[in-house]
């Protein structure tokens, strides 16, 4: 049975090949292929990789990205659909699901949302569910830099605590939505955000997410 990561990831490289390797990114710098890079090398070389969390192993991981976004554009492409060797612990169904549901799913809206005229994605209730839980159980972490109180709401009701303090703001929205809000996507995300006027612009120009 399909894996949410195994789809997300096709996704990806649908949408990175039909952008082409020049097309911008949410990504802050990073073209199309940039980004392709970034993914291969996540899961390809791991000992470069770390220098994503690591700062000082961050110009290696730099430069090996670099190495990679020079290879001609189809075949990063072709690495991504293929997933990792298996020597990888990415290459694990588990591991593959938990650490790359959220990746993939934030790079392609990365891809997506960088073009004009987008909408948002349909995304069925299941795969909502699932955001929702990495959103949960990432929230601390995401929300960690926040400048102000942060609370995660659904229109449902749920909620969750991203940062603890005042004030307090609170942003509204489907998962996938303050999934992106969280990951450092502020701007991109369609969310509702209620609380002090200072404290949302604060927020809103805040470095959240994961790194």
């Amino acid at each position: 049975m399909s894996t949410h990561a195994k789809r997300e990831r096709l996704l990806l490289a649908d949408l990175l090949e039909s952008a082409g390797p020049e097309a911008a990114t949410l990504c802050e710098g990073w073209t199309a292929r940039d980004l392709a890079a970034h993914v291969v090398v996540r899961e390809r070389r791991p000992d470069a990789a770390a220098g994503i969390v690591i700062k000082p192993l961050a110009a290696r991981g730099e430069r090996t990205r670099g190495e990679f976004a020079a290879r001609p554009y189809d075949e990063l492409i072709q690495m991504i659909r293929l997933g990792p060797p298996r020597v990888s612990p990415f290459s694990l169904k588990q591991i593959d699901e938990a650490a790359n549901t959220v990746e993939f799913f934030v790079h392609g809206e990365d891809v997506r949302r960088a073009r004009p005229e987008w909408e948002p994605r349909d995304l069925d209730p299941v795969f909502s569910d699932a955001l929702w839980k990495r959103l949960e159980s990432g929230a601390r972490i995401m929300g960690r830099r926040s400048p102000v109180g942060l609370v995660l709401r659904r229109p449902n009701g749920q909620t969750a605590v991203a940062h603890k303090g005042t004030p307090v703001v609170t942003v509204t929205g489907d998962p996938g939505e303050l999934l992106l809000f969280a990951m450092g996507r502020q701007e991109a995300a369609r969310v509702t955000i209620e609380g002090d006027e200072d404290a949302v612009l604060s927020l809103r120009k805040a470095k959240l997410g994961m790194s």
